[in-house]
């Protein structure tokens, strides 16, 4: 295990935004950092399933859902579709389900909660938008950094300590 956001934080303090502490880590890997590729979606993970079945070798998906917690926007197959394409990992502004079956496969997952409903899939969804959410601003093209300490990003990739 290791403590990435704390030294980041002493070196780079005035290039990161911190997320305000809502966040639950649900998968193995408890640090993992990358550059940003973000979805908007409310309650129907359709952009989700299309982009987990593309190369993720150094990215990490950013959802917002809205803070729902009615629905869960990511269960274990999408999941092991995303180890199996690289994802790094996942932060996501809504539920997740299958917690038990994710916290086996070697992918980060921040979420605020755990629901057993499933989305609803309507096709309906935005990518590569600029989101706002705890706090934060994240942008396509930012960079995300998470351990069991938060999560922070910063505009450009980061030297790590």
């Amino acid at each position: 295990m290791k403590d990435l956001l704390p030294d980041l934080c002493d070196l780079y303090p005035e290039k990161l935004q911190i997320a305000e502490p809502i966040f639950i880590s649900y998968g193995k890997r408890t640090h993992f950092y990358g550059e940003v590729v973000t979805v908007s979606c409310f309650e129907d993970n359709s952009r989700v399933r299309e982009l987990v079945a593309e190369n993720g070798k150094g990215k990490v998906m950013v959802i917002d859902g809205g803070g729902s917690k009615r629905r869960a926007l990511l269960g274990d197959m999408l999941a092991e579709k995303a180890v199996n394409n690289g994802w790094e990992g996942f932060v996501i502004n809504g539920a997740i389900r299958d917690i038990a079956a994710q916290s086996q496969l070697n992918i980060g997952i921040h979420a605020l909660c755990a629901h057993p409903m499933p989305t609803e899939k309507r096709g309906l969804g935005d990518l590569g938008k600029t989101l706002r959410f705890a706090g934060m601003t994240i942008a396509q093209g930012d960079y995300i950094y998470c351990d069991l300490n938060g999560i922070v990003v910063s505009k450009q990739p980061l030297a790590l300590p």
